[in-house]
């Protein structure tokens, strides 16, 4: 790969993955629309590694203070709301790693054309701003009940078309169950953590069998600036979140849907 495709690539996984815009799209839609060759599944392995390490360096006193209460509430010392926020991210990971196994194969030949990207970005993107102006912004993530977290979890499971995003999909979810922007956020942030080492994992695997070259200075490129990226978008988006709401986002998704028909329809 090129460095300046490196860079690029890398800085779009890391500034995407977290913002409701679908980290997966722009990796299709860059080179597609560039005319750049396929950055291959090693890359893809890498970028999305270095937006794990971002996500943990970022969260890491939660997840310490959350992985304690859950070993309590295993260990006989009772379901404190730590506790149920932590089995909350385990369980709205089931649906999503479920969906995956079974229809991963159907997604990755069907779902991946820029007219499907344009549709989902547009028609989630409109979800998303209706959620927003509906939303009551009452709860924190602590207040989520088993069933939220499963509504929330089979939003994700979704996010597997390409265009939907993730994160996205899983703060509509969040805003119409009543949590403020952060909250939901926050949530979607830690339920990025177990899907992303799935993804992580069964792109491995296929790495694995593969019989191409890897470069591993590209590689070790795209992580770390990755990682920054997406350091530095979770950030600036929890502490912006507040004041400027999902408009921007939303607004932004629409423009983009709209150039892609534009681009691939004419």
């Amino acid at each position: 790969m090129e460095t300046a495709h490196i860079i690029w690539l890398a800085l779009v996984q890391g500034l995407t993955e977290f913002l409701p815009v679908s980290s997966s799209a722009h990796l299709i839609l860059v080179p597609n629309l560039l005319g750049w060759p396929d950055q291959g599944l090693a890359f893809d392995v890498a970028v999305h590694l270095g937006t794990l390490i971002a996500v943990v360096a970022f969260f890491r006193h939660d997840i310490v203070k959350l992985f304690l209460a859950w070993i309590g509430s295993i260990s006989g010392k009772g379901m404190s709301a730590e506790a149920r926020l932590a089995w909350g991210v385990i369980v709205g990971t089931i649906p999503a790693g479920l969906v995956g196994l079974l229809f991963k194969d159907y997604i990755e030949v069907y779902l991946r054309s820029p007219l499907v990207i344009a549709t989902t970005t547009i028609i989630f993107g409109l979800l998303l701003w209706f959620a927003d102006k509906r939303a009551k912004l009452k709860r924190d993530e602590l207040s989520l009940s088993w069933q939220d977290f499963l509504v929330i979890g089979g939003a994700q499971a979704i996010a597997l078309i390409p265009g939907t995003s993730r994160s996205g999909i899983t703060i509509t979810a969040g805003l119409l169950l009543g949590l403020t922007r952060e909250a939901a956020a926050r949530y979607s942030f830690l339920l990025s953590i177990p899907i992303i080492v799935l993804s992580g994992l069964g792109v491995t695997g296929d790495l694995v069998k593969s019989p191409d070259p890897v470069d591993w200075n590209a590689l070790l490129l795209g992580t770390v600036l990755a990682a920054i990226s997406a350091f530095a978008c979770i950030h600036f988006f929890l502490s912006w979140i507040n004041r400027i709401g999902m408009l921007p986002f939303v607004i932004y998704r629409l423009l983009l849907g709209a150039f892609l028909f534009f681009v691939f329809l004419t």
